[in-house]
């Protein structure tokens, strides 16, 4: 189905029946919930999913931070003909609720006047129960960060618990794992080629790519021509396997993490009586593919209907994505997890383009707060060799692999033409950037620091010692300390007074007290005190959170952890005296 309108819709989706009118639409086809207030940007999964599935025809509504105690906001604007897509939003609604100490934060940049509370504790769950109660019988689809990295057995760090895939406790029909348009737009496709009120809509849900579905005895055998055979499909430990010896989490959260960069086979958990299986991920994108995504006709601001600023919207309104997924696989990271460690790059004309257009916003005041992605000098990288039969878990760690390529020439380019557009005045690049990918002498990291730098870099070393860098991931001290050496050089060598800011983690499993205390001689050396301190949280889904959970790394050696509060608390605390900053 088409939409009814060759006209571009440079207007928000509906979120009401006033806004439908206006696309001249009486009903909708899909309805998306979702956490977060509704902002028409191409950073946020619900106005992307929304803008691809409008692209294609389909009528697609908006509820964003919909009342929990009663059903009038999810019913706003009627019953949608084929299925409901939730999301918690850009964050695991536990972390956006809580800190590292488990303590209520003050505020959400996800929400209108930034106010915290605007979402319910596992927001995935409850938006599922109030669509089950409002529209009985229709289709809903789980999707997001917490869809995603919840889609099996996992440890939720703020009920200290191991819980099963989040499939089965929200009853929902099935869940999206990754970046979900091709899956988003499958699943419209086969539930708009079934007729009205077909019994069929559940089975005919199940093998998408990228996606997570489950079976009971009953229904396994109505799905035996779809299941493949055996040697096709990685069994995951059960999810009693891993209550009953919580180092299968890691031996999970492994093989899951391999499984996914490869790209080839099935797994299948078994949870009690239930069978959770996850198909093969979906199809990277291609850039002709991206170019079209980000060329959708966003508006980049929230909808009229708020009437406070958000915080959020403020922060991205005029960055720009130049690609998705990250080659690195820091343990505490979700977003190789998620959006994978392929990288799919848009064309350089197409980002040019899209910096054009920013120029011309009515809100535009001359700046471009980013261009970048995940990594901000992994634009344009790719695997010379066959990702599907790699097993290194990172492309970065411990040393570059040779068959990873990147097009640094490539990238200065891009960004130096995006800053010649008339109307730019200042282009910054404040995605995190690999130090450890560049040499003193690269192309990319001297016109970084020359061109490109606010006076501030944001750069991640996480520790000063290289046994806990390890457990991490990350490259050794030694690698920051000459990327620190190049950056006073260039700094000088532009004539500009400019400041290296290090994004640092408490408390990671396997870091001690005297881990830390040698950390914080090594800032006071520098005469540092830390801005950027984060205690480590254990975010679902994770290599970290495995290690946490079970206290071994990923050779299955006992490790050190700081499990509760009180140890976490004191970890972080030695970083916090001091002040000043170092050039």
């Amino acid at each position: 189905m088409k939409n009814n309108s060759d006209r571009p819709l440079f207007q928000p989706l509906p979120m009401s029946r006033r806004d439908m009118e206006a696309y001249g639409w009486s009903e909708i086809d899909i309805l998306l919930v979702t956490g977060d207030a509704y902002i028409d940007h191409p950073s946020f999964g619900t106005a992307l999913i929304g803008r691809v599935l409008v692209s294609e025809g389909y009528r697609v509504g908006v509820v964003a931070q919909p009342r929990w105690d009663t059903t009038d906001d999810i019913c706003a604007m009627g019953r949608p003909r084929l299925f409901a897509g939730v999301t918690s939003g850009a964050l695991d609604s536990m972390l956006a609720h809580y800190t590292a100490f488990r303590k209520l934060r003050h505020g959400d940049a996800f929400t209108p006047g930034n106010r915290h509370g605007a979402r319910p504790n596992r927001a995935s769950l409850v938006y599922t129960g109030l669509l089950r109660q409002a529209f009985s019988g229709l289709p809903v689809v789980l999707g997001g960060v917490e869809a995603s990295m919840r889609r099996a057995s996992h440890y939720d760090f703020w009920s200290d618990k191991l819980r099963r895939s989040i499939l089965l406790d929200s009853k929902a029909d099935l869940l999206v794992y990754g970046m979900g348009e091709r899956a988003v737009l499958e699943i419209a496709r086969r539930l708009s080629s079934l007729p009205a009120g077909s019994p069929d809509q559940q089975a005919v849900l199940r093998g998408i790519p990228g996606t997570v579905f489950s079976l009971t005895g009953r229904t396994k055998e109505s799905a035996a021509d779809l299941i493949p055979s055996p040697d096709k499909i990685c069994t995951l430990p059960s999810h009693e396997d891993i209550l009953a010896s919580p180092a299968a989490l890691m031996t999970a959260t492994l093989t899951m993490e391999e499984v996914l960069h490869q790209g080839r086979k099935w797994m299948v958990q078994l949870s009690g009586a239930q069978e959770v299986y996850f198909t093969p991920p979906a199809a990277p994108m291609n850039e002709e593919e991206m170019d079209r995504i980000y060329a959708l006709p966003f508006t980049r601001r929230p909808h009229p209907v708020y009437k406070e600023r958000i915080p959020a919207a403020d922060m991205i309104q005029f960055s720009i994505t130049a690609h998705r997924g990250c080659a690195a696989g820091c343990t505490f990271c979700s977003i190789t997890l998620h959006q994978g460690r392929q990288i799919q790059s848009r064309s350089r004309n197409s980002i040019v383009a899209e910096a054009a257009s920013l120029t011309k916003h009515p809100d535009w005041k001359g700046s471009i707060s980013d261009v970048g992605g995940p990594t901000a000098n992994m634009w344009g990288a790719y695997c010379a060799d066959d990702p599907s039969s790699c097993r290194r878990p990172d492309c970065l760690y411990p040393r570059r692999c040779p068959h990873f390529k990147c097009d640094e020439a490539g990238l200065v380019g891009m960004l130096q033409e995006v800053a010649a557009l008339e109307g730019v005045r200042h282009l910054r690049v404040s995605s995190g950037v690999r130090y450890d990918m560049s040499r003193e002498n690269t192309l990319f990291m001297r016109t970084l620091i020359s061109d490109f730098v606010g006076g501030q870099l944001k750069v991640a070393p996480e520790h000063s010692e290289d046994r806990v860098l390890a457990l991490m991931r990350k490259p050794s001290l030694s690698r920051f300390e000459e990327f620190l050496a190049l950056f006073r050089r260039e700094s000088q060598r532009a004539g500009k007074e400019q400041y290296v800011v290090p994004y640092l983690i408490s408390a990671f499993p396997g870091c001690t007290a005297g881990d830390m205390r040698k950390l914080a001689a090594w800032l006071k050396e520098r005469n540092w005190s830390p801005q950027q301190l984060q205690c480590f949280i254990p975010t679902p889904g994770t290599v970290a959170t495995a290690m946490f959970y079970a206290g071994i790394d990923t050779k299955m050696r006992p490790i050190p952890v700081a499990r509760t509060d009180r140890e976490r608390i004191i970890q972080h605390q030695i970083l916090m005296p001091g002040g000043g900053k170092k050039k």
